[in-house]
């Protein structure tokens, strides 16, 4: 079991104190109803080697390294596959390089000259495994707060977290819906490749901007397409085999929606084409990826003809 003293300790003089004194009972019945798989997944944290950390890197990418016999790094590869597929990375954990199948630091690299962290208190909505927190942490935020309900996810943040304990990071296997409205406590929320899957995407424009402080920044990535304001791609059944995709804006309409929902400031800092190159099959996410959702004879199409996956980065800010 996890324990989120020190959680609710950290927090305890922010305006968040009220909610991260209730988080332990909230983790506690969440993991309660569990997932099929998570003794399996908590049995391969478990079954890390205890290795010293002797110096660790999450500036320039994510690294942990210390003394590793041969031995212990066969058990630590065995733990890490047995927690199969890594999405979002790479890791690189004391010589083992856990190869994923997104190239994350690239999309960091595009967005992080855009942001300031600096002592900032973060929340990630959609945070997967954690990889984008560690980078923050490297960019200098001093409290990083993720939810996300994927309990494989959950174990993998903990493959780093294990080695870091004392670090201002937390994984909460929670939804967005399952934080208190009317939040408002962080300087700064991401919600990156999730506004898409959502039915409601101005809901979850304004559930994003109650996370807020007044004056906060919200860091917004989602699939778009191009066209004006008034262009908005609804897929008919599956997008590039995805089956809950429900709305692509045009860059212009997706600010468009954010002023409707209040914010301001609003710019796009980041536009681009997703590549095979930076979403693919590894060895460490052995299923189909993305050259098998796009058209084999043309990779501006997905494999249903639509516009293929192209992204972009939004900015806006919450009215002070």
């Amino acid at each position: 079991m996890i324990d989120f003293t020190s959680f609710a300790r950290h927090l305890d003089r922010s305006p968040l104190k009220t909610w991260a004194r209730s988080v332990q009972e909230q983790f506690n019945q969440h993991f309660d109803l569990g997932h099929g798989d998570l003794p399996r997944w908590m049995d391969a944290v478990q079954q890390m080697p205890p290795l010293q950390l002797a110096q660790h890197d999450l500036t320039e990418r994510l690294e942990l390294s210390g003394p590793c016999t041969d031995e212990q790094h066969q058990q630590l590869t065995d733990a890490l596959r047995g927690l199969h597929p890594w999405r979002k990375g790479p890791f690189h954990l004391f010589g083992v390089h856990v190869d994923t199948e997104w190239r994350s630091d690239w999309k960091w690299e595009r967005v992080a000259p855009h942001l300031d962290l600096q002592g900032k208190r973060v929340l990630d909505v959609g945070c997967g495994n954690g990889y984008y927190m560690w980078r923050m942490l490297g960019a200098g935020a001093k409290t990083l707060v993720g939810v996300d309900p994927n309990w494989l996810f959950f174990c993998q943040f903990h493959t780093v977290k294990k080695f870091l304990p004392h670090a201002p990071v937390w994984h909460l296997p929670f939804a967005l819906e399952d934080l208190p409205p009317k939040l408002e406590g962080f300087d700064t929320v991401f919600s990156m490749g999730v506004l898409y899957h959502r039915k409601s995407p101005i809901d979850h424009l304004l559930a994003l901007k109650d996370c807020l402080l007044p004056g906060g920044e919200l860091v917004l990535e989602t699939l778009v397409i191009e066209g004006d304001e008034q262009q908005v791609l609804v897929p008919e059944d599956r997008y590039a085999q995805m089956r809950n995709v429900w709305f692509l804006p045009s860059v212009p309409a997706l600010m468009l929606w954010l002023r409707r929902a209040g914010f301001r400031n609003v710019r796009c800092v980041d536009e681009s084409t997703t590549t095979i190159s930076e979403q693919r099959s590894t060895d460490w996410m052995q299923w189909q990826s993305l050259e098998s959702f796009l058209n084999p004879d043309d990779h501006s199409r997905t494999i249903e003809g639509l516009p293929a996956p192209r992204r972009a980065v939004i900015l806006a800010n919450k009215p002070n």
